[in-house]
Parts: structure tokens; sequence; C-alpha cells
């Protein structure tokens, strides 16, 4: 609608602008020439813009939140968007992004983790097509990637669950163990053990970024085990969090605000929201000023927060999280200060130290007190 209404405001102005040239030329002296009619430039063409999603975009989770991103893009009239969903990382994703070449995309977003080997084959074949991959930890000339440091919500959300807790028991429910995964879930385990250090956190691998059914396995299995708060890494969050609630214990989400799911369970969740980066990085691609690099933001810049606490939740739980973001946001606190051990009590961080991003980004293993191991 924008668009259009663009476009009939700039005929407006030229019917006005001939309707003052008629007039003038029938004022005017019989002897002078009349004018010729200013030149008009047609509208630009929109950009098309590619997204790749791995699961439905109204999956209430990554997806989700990814494609409330593309709309904030398409809703610019300088952009034109086309997606796919449900786009395995395999070898469709490479012919999902060749099919959106030839419709005429020259800015590619694929999103998920898997994606990023098949943009880059894909990349290399289209040098002038920009692909701007979510999480990705290697890049090339026209390959960039982005990610937020959604861990640092994540240890937030830990406070509250180490304070929510009464068995100290708490699960988490994961897809795979990669490197963003395995920092998640360390940092929601620190998290609840800086306010609780009797917590434990249990951890079940799905092998699976979207599987209900196993999803929903999972959860009734941490349950058995004695587990009063669960949490996640899953690209659909909403089997988990409505498993936990049917069973009545605490869940904290992630991705998105699903508190809808669970009136009564409701923690809190690590969200993500990208709707003012994704426009400003397809901006700067149209107009020459992107220059392929790994882009991390975090909780300063607004990519990621804190969904609303639920209505269980103590105001002085609030509070106390709403403290520690501060001290985050300002430098006292950092996630990841060491002393901090492995499982097997080797000491990954020393003492004092704060370990870049890029460093964090590779971790592979897990905290002390974490309980599961990582699959092979």
């Amino acid at each position: 609608m924008l668009r259009s209404a663009r476009r009939l405001g700039r005929w407006t102005m030229l019917v006005a602008a001939l309707a003052v040239a008629a007039l003038t030329i029938a004022c005017g002296d019989d002897d002078e020439e009349p004018a010729p009619a200013a030149a008009t430039e047609a509208p630009a063409a929109p950009i098309k813009v590619g997204f790749l999603y791995v699961g439905t975009v109204d999956d209430g989770g990554y997806n989700q939140a990814a494609y409330l991103g593309e709309v904030a893009v398409n809703d610019d009239a300088m952009f034109e968007t086309i997606n796919a969903e449900n786009v395995p990382e395999s070898a469709e994703a490479e012919r999902v992004m060749q099919q959106m070449i030839a419709d005429g995309a020259t800015i590619i977003f694929p999103t998920s983790f898997g994606h990023l080997d098949p943009a880059i084959r894909v990349a290399e074949q289209h040098p002038d097509v920009t692909f701007l991959h979510q999480g990705g930890l290697q890049t090339t000339e026209n390959v960039g990637t982005y990610f937020g440091t959604i861990w640092e919500a994540e240890y937030l959300a830990g406070i509250a669950a180490g304070r929510m807790t009464e068995s100290n028991k708490l699960g988490f429910v994961v897809a795979f163990p990669i490197p963003q995964t395995l920092l998640n879930i360390n940092a929601f385990h620190l998290g609840a053990r800086s306010v609780n250090p009797d917590v434990t956190t249990t951890v079940v691998f799905t092998a699976g970024w979207c599987d209900p059914a196993k999803n929903v396995e999972a959860t009734e299995s941490l349950v058995a085990q004695g587990i009063d708060l669960i949490t996640q890494h899953q690209d659909c969050p909403v089997p988990v969090i409505e498993a936990a609630e049917r069973l009545g214990i605490w869940s904290v989400g992630y991705h998105a605000d699903d508190k809808e799911y669970a009136p009564n369970g409701w923690v809190t969740a690590a969200i993500w929201d990208w709707t003012e980066l994704f426009p400003r990085l397809a901006k700067q691609v149209a107009d020459g000023t992107y220059v392929s690099g790994s882009l991390r933001q975090g909780l300063a810049d607004g990519v990621i927060t804190l969904a609303e606490f639920g209505d269980s939740v103590p105001s002085g739980v609030a509070e106390e999280v709403g403290a520690a973001m501060e001290d985050m946001l300002s430098g006292a606190l950092f996630a990841f200060e060491g002393p901090i051990s492995d499982q097997d009590g080797t000491v990954r961080i020393a003492a004092g130290e704060r370990p870049a991003v890029e460093s964090l980004e590779t971790t592979d293993w897990l905290a002390e007190g974490v309980i599961g191991s990582i699959p092979n």
C-alpha cells in the first residue's frame, strides 16, 4: 500500500506541473516559445530480497522472529521480499537460493545455521548477490553473518529460573550440540547458579530443530526426574511450553514471547527483535556501504531482550533480574567472567577473564553442574 501511495503521489505532482505549464502558455505573449515540460523519471523498481526459513513463519519461535524482520524490510518501498519456508539444511537450500536469484533477488537472508555452507557455494557462482547469514561462523567476500549475543538474555532468564525452582532441578530441551546451543545452556545454568548454587540443569538433545512429538517426550522425561522448571533451544518452542503447563511446572521460553501458551507457569524468555537490523543491513547493501563480516549485537543494541514476566513471578524476582540487566548493560556484569569450569572440573575460563564473543562462539563444552553429555 505504501509503495502504491508513493507512485500515486508522483503522478499527482506531474499532473499539477502540466496544468501550471498550460496556464502559463495561455496567459503569456503569443510570440513566446512555450517552455518544454520537465522530464520525469520512472519510479525505480524495488530491490528483491529473498528469505529462507528452515521451518514455518508462524512457529511461535525462531522462524517467526526472523519473519517479523522480513516484514520490516518489505514495509520499505525500496524493497520487495520473497521467501521460502521449510527449506532443509541441504542441497535443497542451494536450489531455493538459485531460484530466488533467477527471480531477481540480489540480497538473500539464509536464516538457519545449516544454510551457511549452501549459501557459500551459491555465492561463489553469483558474486553480485549479497548473502546475509544468521549466526554463521564463516564469511566470504559476498557472504556476511549477523547474530545477537542472546546468551546475555539467557543468563538473565537463568537468574529468574534459579529463584523460581523449588526442586533445584532445571531442564533444558536442545536441538543440536552446536556452539550456540551449548553457549545458551551454559549461560542459563550460570545465571541460575549465580543466585542458587545448588541448581543443576539436565539437558536432553532431540536432534531436530522442530519435532513437536520429541519435544513433548523430552519434557515429560525431564519432569519424571523431578525437574520443576524447563527451558529450551528449539525453533518451535510452543510444544515444550504447552507440555510444561499441562504438567504443572514452570517454563522459560525462547525466541519469542509465548506467554499466552502458559498462563500459570510462564516465567520469561530470551527473545529476538530483528525489525531494525534487517532493514538496516538491506539498505547498506543497496547503497553500497555494506562490508562483509561477522556482525554481533546484544542487549544494548535492542536485537535481544527478555520477554514480559509471567503473572505468577514475584515482583522481587523481576526486580532482581532487572537490576542484573542494568549491570550487564553498564559492563559491571559479564555472563562468562571466570573462573568457570566444565563438567569434568577443568577450568575453561580463568579467574577474571572475559572471553571475546568470537571465542565464546567456539564453545564445545558444558559447564560444571550441567547433567548430560554432548552427542558425537
